[in-house]
């Protein structure tokens, strides 16, 4: 499977979800669907890709929006805010890596009260169980995912800069630090 084909499955599920931006597990679940009714090999071509755009948008500028917007984001925050973001969609996922603080027009209406952060967890695992839903296991998968020889960064690509230092912030994320104080 090529990026192409990646995004045309994650925007077909994204048509099943009436607001992705606050029900991303929801495309998760349409997606997981989607998936089962391709073959094993196609499935692990979408992990694949998956694990690509997680490499490619294991970065220090990215991280900083996803600190900002959602008040903090640890390792594994971080992660699931890049869930988040795929379930977006790919011209949202390709403008943030372009510039993260893009996002703001994304985020803007739904920052406050009963906010609990932009989370997409689901999305993470969605090739890994469509793939066992499919027949195949879990040590198969990862096999072929890992076969693909993706190189998974072990730091944040980019400038390393104080995540707490709020005119660092404002001065990388002027829209987003915008919306903070409104």
């Amino acid at each position: 499977m090529d990026k192409d084909g990646f995004w045309e499955l994650v925007e077909a599920a994204r048509v099943e979800v009436d607001d992705t931006v606050a029900d991303p597990d929801g495309v998760a679940d349409a997606l997981t669907k989607a998936l089962g009714e391709l073959a094993l090999e196609e499935i692990a071509g979408f992990g694949v890709v998956w694990e690509r755009l997680q490499a490619e948008s294991y970065r220090q500028d990215l991280w900083g929006a996803a600190y900002l917007i959602n008040g903090g984001a640890s390792d594994d925050g971080f992660d699931y805010f890049r869930g988040w973001l795929a379930a977006q969609g790919r011209e949202t996922w390709e403008a943030a890596l372009a510039d993260p603080d893009s996002l703001a027009d994304v985020v803007d209406e739904d920052l406050g009260e009963g906010f609990e952060g932009f989370n997409g967890e689901g999305m993470l695992s969605v090739a890994q169980h469509a793939y066992e839903a499919a027949g195949g296991s879990s040590a198969e998968y990862w096999e072929i995912v890992e076969a693909a020889g993706i190189d998974s960064p072990d730091i944040p690509a980019g400038e390393n800069f104080d995540f707490d230092d709020d005119s660092e912030m404002e001065a990388r994320y002027p829209l987003l630090a915008g919306l903070q104080d409104s």
